[in-house]
């Protein structure tokens, strides 16, 4: 059979749980704050978007590495061949922006 409590013990006891709750209601206080919430949902929002950038980071480096390496034979000389109708399309690309914003002012 368990010990009977002093009225101490359960005055003690009282207190300890009284200020258990009150320490758990000021963290779902801190935790429901609209300046807590909003911050850790721009957390989250800023780590998804790191990982976004990230990621196309990552894969607009490999398109770019295997274009220049494309670009060029194995000894490190470019090859011209590959080169010139690149250019050649790069230029043609510029123009047709050039003509595409003169027209759209004048």
């Amino acid at each position: 059979m368990p010990e009977a409590r002093t009225p101490a013990q359960i005055e003690a006891d009282i207190v300890r749980r009284r200020e258990q709750l009150a320490e758990t209601l000021d963290e779902i206080g801190v935790r429901m704050h609209p300046k807590t919430i909003m911050g850790d949902a721009k957390a989250r929002v800023a780590s998804t978007v790191d990982q976004t950038a990230g990621r196309a980071f990552a894969k607009v480096n490999g398109i770019v590495t295997d274009l220049r390496d494309g670009l060029r034979h194995d000894d490190g000389t470019p090859r011209i061949e590959r080169i010139v109708p690149v250019a050649l399309v790069a230029v043609g690309l510029v123009g047709l922006l050039v003509v595409s914003a003169r027209r759209k002012r004048g």
